[in-house]
């Protein structure tokens, strides 16, 4: 921590601001000896400083590639062949303390939130309710980025108390923290959560353009952190809060393909933008997926286990996004993020399908017998030519979830959630051993250059 605060928060935010606004945007100098806040004088360029946060989360090292992928290979979705050397390690759980990963990245992105939720709006210009709807989505992005670094860093999974630190000021004085509990940093993120909702004004989400947070993001994050915490009333009470808004449908079985490829689609809540300017290339999600020999090429090493198509049934539209490749030989995710080529197709982070699985799923745990969690599961099963559910149960819940959810970067935190052991396999596709719940190995090692830089930071055990 202590090296991306001493390192990064003057000139990231010099980048970030600066390219992101023209001259007219800002005061023409941000010097290192004066307040970055100092420099700002209106919304405008908060919301200038917020399009650089969302520009974070689109890095291949973030949400654009390695985290959704991460998550995969260690499922029983999919595993690395190897092909180009990409993410083997991550798959075989080889991974040592010199993996960076998503750790400055994420911080990087609380960084610039942290910017814009510590401005006193009364002291700059412009609309005050518009600054503080612009506020509660930074509230709502630094709340990802501590969900996304509990997740991958923290150790309750590994029989562990310790969570990641908490990060609320861009100047702050404390450039050595220690890592909070991992209940902290979960009650920590509620409480931004909760702040954003209550800030933001509905009528400054763009409601044809899902390519900024907006206040329903807020609660179908709620729902998705509290489903990883088995907090279930609070999973219903915030997945219910989404789908009162009917601003949002389940996607027709006709169009359950096809929207993979097009923007800002009636059942996305939030999702990445991307363009031909500004795409990944042959760093992109897509290009993982997709095997180099055969139309439309990549790098191919995140390929799908054998036994996946076997979950879907006949008529399922979701058995269409898997295909093969290699002569037939090679299962495939063919037709998420379908743009292989350039890599433009936007990436969904929030779909209101996931909304309706986590809702549905904490009805069934509040009361095993409440037939509603049967109907919203069939919502999604009559969207997709699927055979509708009769009873919900937790596996079959899980099971739904993970035909939903396929590629999506779901699945290993669904197993880790519920306790499962994951078989490990090599670049074959064959099993080599099994990691039984818990394990030291379900949490990621800090970067060694983090635990050399702050003494405070300990490093998680195994490593």
């Amino acid at each position: 921590m202590n090296k991306f605060i001493n390192n990064t928060k003057i000139l990231l935010v010099l980048f970030l601001v600066l390219s992101a606004c023209s001259t007219d945007d800002l005061e023409p100098t941000l010097a290192q000896d004066k307040s970055v806040e100092g420099s700002i004088t209106k919304v405008a360029n908060l919301e200038s400083i917020l399009r650089g946060a969302h520009d974070i989360l689109t890095g291949s090292g973030y949400y654009g590639r390695d985290l959704i992928a991460n998550n995969e290979v260690r499922s029983d979705n999919c595993f690395s062949n190897g092909n180009s050397g990409r993410f083997s390690t991550q798959a075989e759980f080889k991974y040592n303390e010199n993996t960076d990963y998503i750790w400055n990245n994420a911080y990087q992105l609380i960084a610039n939130c942290n910017i814009i939720i510590n401005i006193d709006l009364t002291t700059i210009d412009g609309d005050q309710e518009l600054g503080k709807h612009v506020q509660g989505q930074a509230l709502i992005l630094r709340a990802l980025a501590h969900y996304d670094l509990l997740r991958v860093f923290g150790q309750q999974h590994a029989s562990g108390t310790l969570g990641v630190p908490i990060v609320t000021t861009f100047k702050g004085e404390d450039l050595f923290p220690s890592r909070n509990t991992i209940t902290e940093v979960k009650d920590f993120i509620y409480n931004d959560l909760e702040k954003a909702y209550s800030m933001m004004n509905s009528k400054f989400d763009a409601s044809s353009s899902r390519i900024i947070v907006s206040k329903d993001v807020a609660k179908a994050l709620e729902s998705r952190v509290a489903i990883y915490f088995g907090d279930w009333s609070r999973a219903k009470d915030a997945a219910k809060k989404v789908i009162d808004t009917n601003n949002y449908t389940v996607a027709e079985k006709s169009v359950y393909v096809s929207n993979w490829a097009i923007a800002s689609a009636s059942n996305s809540i939030f999702e990445l933008a991307y363009a031909g300017d500004d795409n990944l290339s042959s760093n992109s999600l897509p290009y993982i997926y997709r095997y180099p020999s055969d139309a439309p090429a990549g790098y191919g090493d995140v390929q799908v286990t054998a036994n996946v198509i076997n979950i879907f049934e006949n008529g399922d539209v979701r058995k269409d996004i898997l295909g093969y490749q290699n002569g037939g030989l090679v299962l495939r995710n063919m037709k998420k993020y379908p743009d292989t080529a350039t890599g433009t197709d936007n990436i969904p982070l929030f779909r209101y399908e996931e909304v309706i699985l986590n809702y549905a799923e904490a009805l069934y745990e509040i009361n095993n017998a409440d037939t509603n969690a049967v109907t919203q599961l069939n919502l999604i099963t009559s969207k997709r030519g699927a055979t509708a559910v009769t009873t919900a149960t937790k596996d079959i819940i899980l099971l739904e979830r993970r035909k939903e959810l396929m590629f999506e970067g779901f699945r290993y935190d669904d197993l880790m959630r519920t306790g499962k052991s994951i078989d490990v396999l090599d670049a074959t596709g064959t099993k080599t051993k099994t990691l039984s719940y818990p394990n030291v190995l379900f949490a990621y090692p800090i970067d060694i250059r983090e635990i050399n830089a702050n003494s405070n930071i300990v490093q998680n055990k195994g490593y």
